[in-house]
């Protein structure tokens, strides 16, 4: 599903039939017109008799009142707060920088939602003047995907919501059930994978680092936050230096204006080893996606930074399959067909102004 829109009604329909359980977790949940869409339909559920089990980000939520949350909680509704920025209201120690950047949407333990999207009215009304603080971007649409997914693959997704749910020393979870059998669904192999500081290496990253090394013919992501790191930066030019059509879709203009320079920092070198680069225009682009030769797919919330790969709790799936691979590759074109490529002779002659920028936002990098 593209953008919050087609989304929000997919996941409002799911909800609404929700019979058993509804979890859900998500790093940012705002007390807007879609923050109470959702609050409303979730305790509607709740009253019906469906337990509702909330996750949400401390720093993410740092702008919804607390108010928002105590109503879910005077509905019935678990609400669990990843790591509080509050030292004194923490279960766990206290780890600031650890934050819990998932999307995940688990509906009866049969239907699950993951991909970019917060819960945030910007997703819906194009508004992304309270983000930015641009008043010229007031307009502009966010650019986002998420997936809805059915089949095996949601076990394994409500395995990732209970064991973050645990982590950090939530209430016992009501019995309910959770796990249902469930049945594969359509042709496609898809794989559930999360990751969090605690473990020993991001599996999410080594398994982009890998597919990127195993291409043969395309490389092809789209991402909001580039802040790549060595390792990466070389898997991509060695694809192409071995005749892989390597390209990236990143924003033309951001919600964060540091990520933004530092990712353009790097330009030069991946010009230089053969990467091909476009700019998103007439959106802010907020999605997270891969498709390596028409094949290996990936949609989540993991961006190609530092902080999504070492800090943060993330959520991707992996999808195995030449007709989902076809569906991502022709929102791929569609989004290349709305982007500007980054000539490399016009970008070594760009404004001192960038290079400065890009100077001090690359010395910053590591801590985006």
């Amino acid at each position: 599903m593209q953008d919050g829109a087609a989304t929000y009604a997919a996941m409002f329909a799911a909800i609404r039939a929700a019979r058993d359980h509804i979890n859900l977790e998500t790093y940012i949940i705002e007390d807007d017109e879609i923050g109470r869409q959702f609050a409303d339909l979730l305790l509607e559920r709740q009253g019906r008799g469906v337990q509702v089990n909330v996750i949400y980000d401390s720093v993410g939520g740092l702008r919804t009142p607390k108010a928002f949350f105590e109503r879910l909680t005077e509905g019935g509704i678990e609400v669990l707060e990843f790591n509080p920025v509050n030292p004194l209201a923490t279960k766990t120690p206290w780890l600031i920088n650890n934050r819990d950047h998932r999307k995940l949407i688990v509906v009866d333990g049969r239907t699950a939602f993951i991909g970019g999207i917060n819960i945030s009215s910007v997703y819906s009304s194009g508004s992304a003047a309270r983000r930015t603080g641009n008043p010229a971007d007031h307009n502009v649409a966010w650019r986002d995907t998420d997936l809805q997914l059915e089949g095996p693959v949601v076990g394994e997704l409500q395995k990732l919501f209970m064991a973050t749910w645990e982590k950090q020393r939530g209430k016992p979870l009501a019995a309910k059930d959770y796990f249902p059998a469930l049945k594969p669904q359509g042709s496609d192999i898809v794989r559930a994978i999360g990751s969090t500081p605690d473990d020993p290496y991001s599996l999410i990253y080594l398994t982009l680092i890998s597919a990127i090394g195993n291409a043969e013919k395309q490389v092809y992501l789209t991402n909001a936050y580039f802040v790549p790191d060595p390792q990466l930066l070389k898997s991509l030019t060695d694809a192409a230096g071995r005749g892989v059509d390597v390209r990236l879709i990143l924003p033309s203009h951001s919600d964060s204006a540091m990520v933004f320079h530092a990712g353009r920092s790097h330009y030069s070198g991946l010009l230089e080893g053969g990467v091909k680069l476009y700019e998103r225009l007439g959106a802010l682009l907020h999605s997270k996606t891969a498709v390596i030769d028409g094949v290996w797919s990936t949609v989540g919330s993991t961006n190609l930074d530092w902080r999504s790969f070492l800090d943060n709790d993330e959520i991707n799936a992996v999808v195995l399959g030449r007709e989902f691979g076809q569906k991502m590759s022709d929102m791929f074109a569609a989004d290349l067909a709305a982007s500007r490529g980054i000539d490399p002779e016009r970008w070594e002659r760009r404004p001192l102004s960038f290079r400065i920028k890009e100077w001090m936002a690359r010395v910053w990098e590591r801590l985006l």
